[in-house]
């Protein structure tokens, strides 16, 4: 039985920019109330000692791809949300390149009601432009739908949006969230072919930032944002990967106000070219992970608000998918499980404030996308919550990894700090590696 009300107790919460100890008590998937002081109202209140621990409001990843339909082999949405809750993510948001592809109502809606069914986090989808669905893109209801995405660089079927007239059209016309993928195909094709040509399939992957360089992104997302500034469009860029990049963003204003924001994923701000040697295929991303130099640009336009959230791009392949020579092995891997304990690593070093890392997983996805009372922990909000345990240190291993595909790009690596407790929607559904089989998750709505 699932309880009813639940009192939070000498809770560290991490909220709006300050850390206070208080109590929260949470009744019927809300938050009730907030004060340094609460009694159980009655013997069916589920009372937890939070005594020493930090709590933050649930992560909004905005930006998953979770394979279902048609991909199944690799993960679905009922695995890879029992993933996310492990990582203390609540709410994500996913991308159109199923098998369908999301790039009809029908198709959207299908994808809705799969969550509806088997997902443990909070759920949105991303509807898929194309070259030729403007139409249905006029159809999405901006209230119910996340936003809008476009891959400006190779994608699967025909996903690749590279008519400058119809990426014009669909700019002038949508007042959906436009978000992007940016790579300039014409660059990418060019350069593999030369290295094809050179070492045939077995490319090395070190090659990976070269092939997939800066200024593949560079042209690419340069284009997006100037016809942004055209249109007027309201524009958000994914995965940033270079520094070189950041000079098309600003912190001059604050997130409500911006009509261009940027997204900064984990795998790019922790490896750099200096590890595919070690894990090869295994941290191949599109956008690649290039330099050290361009990891640390990225980390600093994080904390100077240049760079206004921090998602995952979590797309899981099969082991054997990955270990293939350079052409055959896809990109992409799993992540939700591991990004807060990674961003919290970055705490331990000094490098990143709690407050900070909570503004950019919880508050600015939230405000970025116009969550509808989420990604905060206040009166009257859904109850997603997490708690956290800075000093529990615990290792990355098979036995622990929740990904449907088996492994992470951090298997071995020892983290200093330990999801303990994650709340969906006021219901307690992961504690400490153990799940609770309950899915009481919601469609997230917007205020727009």
């Amino acid at each position: 039985m699932i309880p009813n009300s639940i009192l939070i107790k000498n809770a560290n919460i991490v909220n709006e920019g300050k850390i206070t100890n208080s109590d929260i008590y949470i009744e019927n998937g809300l938050f009730k109330e907030i004060a340094p002081q609460i009694s159980a109202k009655s013997a069916d209140v589920q009372v937890i000692d939070a005594e020493g621990k930090y709590l933050f409001p649930g992560i909004i990843d905005d930006q998953v791809h979770f394979r279902e339909p048609g991909l199944t082999h690799k993960a679905t949405i009922e695995t890879e949300s029992r993933a996310a809750i492990a990582g203390g993510i609540t709410s994500f948001i996913e991308m159109p390149n199923t098998n369908p592809q999301t790039t009809t109502i029908e198709k959207l809606e299908a994808k809705f009601d799969i969550a509806a069914k088997t997902s443990y986090a909070n759920y949105s989808f991303m509807f898929g432009g194309t070259n030729d669905n403007l139409e249905e893109i006029l159809k999405v209801d901006p209230k119910t739908v996340a936003g809008l995405k476009l891959f400006l660089g190779s994608s699967t079927g025909n996903m690749l949006v590279d008519d400058t007239a119809v990426l014009e059209k669909i700019f002038s016309s949508t007042d959906l969230v436009i978000s992007v993928h940016c790579e300039d195909e014409q660059t990418i094709k060019s350069n593999t072919l030369a290295y094809k040509e050179k070492y045939g399939d077995d490319i090395p992957i070190e090659m990976h930032p070269i092939i997939r360089s800066e200024d593949a992104c560079y042209i690419s997302s340069s284009k997006a944002v100037a016809l942004a500034k055209k249109t007027g469009a309201r524009l958000h860029v994914f995965h940033l990967s270079t520094a070189r990049e950041l000079e098309l963003f600003t912190n001059k204003i604050p997130l409500k106000d911006k009509k261009i924001t940027a997204e900064v994923c984990i795998h790019h701000l922790w490896f750099s070219d200096d590890d595919y040697k070690e894990k090869g295929t295994f941290i191949k991303w599109n956008p690649a992970v290039k330099t050290a130099k361009d990891r640390d640009a990225l980390f600093k336009a994080l904390l100077n608000d240049t760079i206004d959230v921090i998602a995952t791009d979590h797309a899981p392949h099969t082991i054997e998918e990955k270990d293939n020579v350079y052409t055959k092995a896809p990109s992409g891997g799993p992540l939700v499980q591991h990004a807060l304990p990674a961003m919290l690593e970055f705490y331990h070093q000094g490098r990143i404030t709690l407050e900070k890392v909570v503004e950019k997983m919880c508050h600015n996805p939230a405000i970025l996308f116009q969550v509808e009372k989420r990604g905060y922990i206040r009166k009257g909000y859904h109850a997603d919550a997490v708690l956290v345990d800075l000093n529990s240190p615990w290792t990355v291993n098979n036995e622990n990894i929740a990904y449907k595909c088996g492994w992470s790009p951090f298997e071995g690596t020892t983290f200093k700090s330990r999801i303990t407790h994650t709340y969906v929607n006021g219901s307690l559904v992961y504690n400490n590696f153990r799940f609770y089989d309950i899915k009481n998750a919601q469609r997230l709505t917007f205020n727009r």
